[in-house]
C-alpha cells in the first residue's frame, strides 16, 4: 500500500524578542509586502501605547498605512476587519495588542490569504504565536485554525509596562501545559489518537521551565517577561510541530472554555487555565498541591471566589467540560461528570 500520510507544519520566518526590538519591524515589513499597503489591527488602548508610533514610522518609509481600532474577537468584529482590509488592499496585517487583536489577524490572513505580523503588547497567553485563534461565535469562545504569522516581534521593553497579572497569566497558561500533554497521553492510549513525542517533550519543556522558575516571575522585571515570553513562543512552536492545539491545549483549557460559557467572572484566559490543570492533574492523580505552590509563587489565585466565580457556576462548569469540544479526548472522560464528583474534585483542590 502507498504511504499517503501527510502534515502540514507553519512556522514564522522571524521571530524577534526581547529589550527594544520594534526597530526590526521596517525591515520585515519590506520583505513580507509587495504593495506597500499596510493595515494595523489593534485596539484603544494599544494604539496609544504603541499603535500610534508603528503607523508612524511605517509611514515614514513610505508605506500606506490604515488603522482599524476594533474589540474583542467577535464574528462581527472579523467580518469587519475583512471587509477593511480588503477594501483597502493590503498586502500585510499587522496585529497590535492582546490576544484578541491578534486572533482577528490571525483569521484575517487566512481569509484574504495575505501574511500578518503579530506585535504583543501584553504577554497573557500563548496565542501570540501559535497558528490557532480564539473567536466569540454563537454559544460562546471557539478555538479554531487559523495560520501562523509570518514573524513575532515581542519587545520585552514594551510588555514589561502592562500590569502584572497580564504576565501571570502568560505564564500560568503556558504551566497549564502539563496537563495538556498528559490529557494527549491519555487519548493516545485510551482512543488511538495519533501522538507526536516531539511536540509534547517541546511543550513539557515550556511548562516545567516555568515551573522550575516561577520564583523568578516577578513584578517591573524585564528579564521575567523575557522568560515567560520565550516558554509562550515554545508553546506555539510545539503546536506548529503537531499542527494542532493539543500539546497546549487539554481538559484545563476545556475548563476554561466552560467557565466562559457559564460564567468565569472577571478571570483571564491564564486564570481560568491554572484552575482548570490543577483540578485535571487531581484527576490525573498527579502532584496537584506542588501546582498551587507553584501558581502562589507568582501571586496567582486558584480560588474561584477570587475572581467572582460563584461556586455553582465553577461545579457546572466542570460537570460540562467534556462537552467543550467532544473530539478532544481527556481526563474529563465523554459524559457529565455527576454533580456530587464535580463539586468534591474543585473542594479538595481549594477551587470552591
Amino acid at each position: 500500500m502507498d504511504f499517503v500520510k501527510n502534515r502540514v507544519m507553519q512556522f514564522p520566518r522571524d521571530v524577534y524578542v526581547g529589550h527594544e526590538v520594534l526597530h526590526n519591524l521596517i525591515p520585515i515589513a519590506k520583505n513580507y509586502t509587495k504593495n506597500r499597503k499596510i493595515s494595523i489591527i489593534t485596539g484603544h488602548n494599544s494604539y496609544g501605547i504603541i499603535g500610534k508610533q508603528i503607523a508612524e514610522l511605517l509611514s515614514q518609509e513610505n508605506f500606506e498605512v490604515e488603522v482599524l481600532i476594533t474589540g474583542d474577537a467577535t464574528e462581527l468584529n472579523v467580518r469587519e476587519a475583512i471587509n477593511f482590509i480588503k477594501d483597502k488592499r493590503s498586502g500585510l496585517v499587522i496585529g497590535i495588542g492582546g490576544g484578541s487583536k491578534i486572533d482577528i489577524a490571525k483569521i484575517v490572513s487566512k481569509a484574504l490569504k495575505i501574511p500578518h505580523i503579530s506585535f504583543p503588547t501584553i504577554p497573557s497567553h500563548d496565542g501570540i504565536a501559535s497558528p490557532r485563534a480564539t473567536i466569540k461565535r454563537e454559544g460562546g469562545y471557539v478555538s479554531e485554525q487559523a495560520v501562523m504569522p509570518i514573524a513575532i516581534i515581542a519587545d520585552t521593553s514594551i510588555m514589561v509596562k502592562a500590569p502584572f497579572r497580564y504576565l501571570a497569566s502568560g505564564a500560568a497558561d503556558v504551566i497549564s501545559n502539563i496537563t495538556a500533554v498528559l490529557d494527549w497521553k491519555l487519548a493516545a492510549r485510551v482512543v488511538g489518537e495519533e501522538y507526536s513525542s516531539s511536540a509534547a517533550t517541546l511543550s513539557e519543556y515550556a511548562s516545567t521551565e516555568l515551573i522550575e522558575k516561577a520564583h523568578l516571575i516577578q513584578p517591573g522585571i524585564e528579564e521575567a517577561v523575557w522568560l515567560v515570553v520565550k516558554q509562550i513562543l515554545a508553546s506555539g512552536t510545539a503546536m506548529a510541530i503537531a499542527s494542532s492545539s493539543r500539546p497546549a491545549s487539554g481538559s484545563e483549557h476545556l475548563f476554561a472554555h466552560s467557565l466562559e460559557k457559564h460564567g468565569s467572572g472577571n478571570a483571564m484566559h491564564g486564570e481560568q487555565c491554572a484552575m482548570g490543570s490543577v483540578v485535571s492533574l487531581y484527576m490525573h492523580g498527579g502532584d496537584w498541591q506542588k501546582l498551587v505552590r507553584t501558581y502562589s509563587k507568582f501571586g496567582l489565585s486558584i480560588k474561584a471566589e477570587d475572581y467572582g466565580i460563584s461556586a455553582s457556576d465553577a461545579v457546572e462548569a466542570l460537570r460540562t467540560a467534556h462537552s467543550i469540544r467532544p473530539d478532544r479526548y481527556t481526563i474529563f472522560g465523554t459524559v457529565d461528570l455527576s454533580e456530587g464528583a464535580a463539586r468534591r474534585s474543585l473542594e479538595i483542590t481549594g477551587i470552591i
